[in-house]
């Protein structure tokens, strides 16, 4: 296995706007790498180019010592010993879930005992030997997303692309194959690269989070770092659920406690730092400042309330008892973090 490189990687489709710019990133090898950002960001291109089916405009991409392409060549994807999962899972409907594995076999000219023991390998990884017969129609949508891994692990690829496979699946199916991801990664030992525009999927699935907004890589760090460091307001708002307050704090310190907050929210004046502030952070009552409940949304274990400071910004705060919407409050902030 080798390290996948992106250096300066760019891409324009001659629209006015470079769709992928300046891109540069080192996959760790081994890991699971999520491309996260909203959607039009670029993350999809810079996939589409790691795979072979887009050539970038400028800059390289390497797979060890091995160029897969640059502005002026580029290695077709059947060369460069990766496999990709879509979105749409891309299954031949006339053929078995044993001959939708096999297949990529086949083309390679696999075929006896070898390609018996590899696709039934693929099957019990993803823990669908018992449907090695079955037709897709005959499976559930969870169970075809599988059949599309299986067909990725059976040729033992390098890198394993991820195009939002989970976006067509409900939030019970979601569940269920995050868990097949995770244990996928863990056995196959594949490079994997997932693209999404769902955080909470990027935070539960990936070793690195790539955040990436308007064609540019804005932050790499996995994912306790990225939710606790974000670096700059984009990564700060995309990344958790929190607000970002403009507060007249001193000094340089970027983790900043109640002591140094506390005169900062009664200051009238709003020009300073942008700080990012937790709803887990957030503890209503005691003697904390002045705030006024503006809503509240109940979401089974708790409630999520907004509330509006004195000074007029908005904060998100977690609570297990009821509040009610108009009341005045207090509020504690016990960590923020310097943007």
């Amino acid at each position: 296995m080798a390290q996948l490189i992106l250096n300066r990687v760019a891409k324009d489709f001659g629209t006015g706007r470079a769709a992928v710019s300046d891109f540069s990133l080192d996959v760790r090898e081994g890991g699971f790498l999520a491309l996260l950002g909203p959607s039009g960001c670029g993350k999809t291109t810079v996939l589409r180019m790691i795979a072979g089916f887009e050539t970038p405009s400028d800059g390289s991409i390497h797979l060890g010592e091995r160029l897969l392409a640059d502005a002026a060549q580029s290695l077709p994807p059947e060369k460069r010993n990766m496999a990709m999962v879509f979105q749409s899972y891309a299954l031949w409907p006339h053929m078995s879930v044993a001959d939708n594995v096999g297949y990529p076999l086949k083309v390679r000219g696999i075929s006896g005992a070898a390609y018996r023991a590899k696709v039934g390998e693929a099957l019990a990884t993803v823990r669908l030997a018992d449907y090695a017969a079955r037709r897709p129609a005959d499976l559930s949508g969870g169970q075809r997303q599988r059949v599309a891994l299986a067909r990725c692990l059976v040729t033992s690829p390098d890198v394993v692309l991820l195009d939002e496979p989970l976006a067509n699946l409900d939030r019970h199916l979601k569940q269920e194959m995050e868990e097949t991801f995770r244990e996928f990664h863990q056995r196959s030992g594949a490079t994997m690269i997932y693209v999404t525009h769902d955080q909470s999927e990027a935070m539960a699935l990936a070793t690195d989070v790539a955040v990436m907004s308007e064609g540019r890589l804005l932050q790499v760090a996995p994912p306790a770092e990225i939710y606790a460091r974000p670096e700059g307001r984009i990564v700060g708002g995309l990344i958790g659920r929190g607000a970002i307050l403009t507060l007249p704090v001193m000094g340089g310190e970027r983790q900043l406690e109640w002591d140094e907050l506390e005169g900062a929210l009664q200051a009238a004046n709003t020009d300073g730092a942008d700080i990012l502030v937790r709803p887990e952070e957030v503890v209503i009552g005691g003697e904390g400042a002045r705030a006024t409940v503006e809503s509240v949304l109940f979401e089974g274990e708790r409630y999520e309330v907004k509330l509006t400071l004195g000074n007029g910004q908005t904060l998100r705060a977690y609570s297990r008892v009821v509040v009610v919407l108009g009341e005045a409050v207090r509020v504690v902030i016990r960590s923020g973090w310097r943007l």
